[in-house]
């Protein structure tokens, strides 16, 4: 078999792992028939979302996991390992391929039809089974904290409502709500579609004049509740209508980027297993990231206020999750029950994700 050819299949499968917002924080550079060089890259310096570049880490997990995955469809085994001096802010992943004869990953059917549903979703309780599954997914180093009950759905729907509150109000995270949805598109290479964005198409065309520019925003929130319909729909109302919340707690504190990488390995084998068993599913990471922002006493915003919101939503959040100040949170989401979302995301073309070797002089892998 012709190595590019195979390489660049792997490779049109990796590209399709999820990462904040669509951002695609990876370039390939195939060295070799044995050897691809992922460079990664992140967001920090523009995104509110991306504290201290970990929200970009854990795509990189996701990515090297779902390389690892696409591989077994090869016949190859894939490992991967930081290049030795490789900055957090611009990694490099070295990613040795092997022949292997062991079956292909039961999760590689998976990798393409695994999207983002924003929309309300149909709730049935999860089975003993599907909590199982997941449960496994996630390895020995990670527990799942599973919330399914109504008062639990209750509970998180005002949490999401008051961390909706900081989102939209925030100047610093105007810049990114502006420039990450791709208007009166279904789908998008690049960002995030309007159609799948998960509001009413009044309310969209109300967004998107908003947007357009911070005093339109900061007047809509001040005197026209214009956080109150979004808010609605994109965090109360899916918030009730779906299976479960899920929370993805790492046993031990991260000791360094790294491990940041390895939750979002474990986060794509919890998305990829859930798509496996019939469900759908929402990442709901913003909660999450004021966390981080809070305990390690990050400044996000200029917005005093807002930070104090920020330091009281950690509280709230613990006391949900029984979890204290310190206890390390690595993702959160829900699951439920739904038609596959008619509009998502897609993938900038491999083409343009390929690095030619050529083009890098005095850059030689170790």
């Amino acid at each position: 078999m012709n190595e590019p050819t195979r390489l660049h299949r792997i490779l049109e499968l990796a590209r399709w792992a999820p990462s904040g917002d669509n951002t695609q924080p990876w370039r390939f550079e195939i060295l070799g028939p044995d050897h691809i060089a992922v460079h990664g890259s992140d967001t920090r310096d523009w995104c509110l979302y991306d504290f201290r570049g970990h929200a970009s880490h854990m795509a990189h997990g996701a990515l090297l996991e779902t390389l690892r995955i696409a591989a077994t469809g090869s016949g190859l085994s894939a490992s991967w390992s930081p290049r030795d001096g490789t900055q957090d802010h611009a990694p490099v992943y070295d990613v040795k391929l092997a022949p292997d004869s062991t079956e292909a990953d039961p999760l590689l059917p998976h990798i393409e039809a695994r999207t983002v549903q924003r929309r309300p979703m149909r709730g049935p309780r999860l089975t003993a089974a599907q909590r199982e599954v997941l449960v496994a997914a996630v390895g020995d180093a990670y527990t799942l904290q599973i919330f399914d009950t109504g008062a639990d759905k209750r509970r998180i729907a005002r949490l999401l409502w008051d961390n909706a509150y900081i989102r939209l109000t925030c100047p610093e995270a105007y810049p990114v709500h502006r420039d990450i949805i791709e208007w009166g598109a279904q789908f998008s290479e690049d960002r995030i579609p309007e159609r799948a964005v998960g509001v009413d198409p009044m309310t969209g065309r109300l967004m998107r004049w908003v947007l357009g520019d911070w005093r339109r925003v900061d007047f809509f929130n001040r005197y026209l509740g214009g956080t109150i319909a979004p808010r609605v729909q994109l965090d109360v109302v899916p918030a009730l209508a779906c299976s479960a919340h899920v929370l993805l707690r790492p046993r031990h504190a991260p000791d360094g980027w790294l491990d940041h990488v390895a939750a979002g390995v474990a986060m794509q084998r919890l998305w990829l297993t859930a798509q496996s068993v019939g469900l759908h599913l929402q990442p709901e990471m913003t909660p999450v990231i004021f966390r981080w922002y809070a305990r390690a006493g990050d400044v996000f915003t200029a917005d005093a206020p807002l930070s104090a919101r920020a330091e009281a939503l950690a509280t709230r959040f613990e006391a949900i999750a029984n979890a204290a100040p310190g206890d390390p949170f690595a993702f959160f989401c829900r699951l439920g029950v739904s038609a596959r979302p008619a509009s998502r995301s897609t993938r900038l073309p491999l083409s343009a994700l390929l690095i030619d070797p050529q083009d890098r002089p005095g850059d030689e892998p170790r």
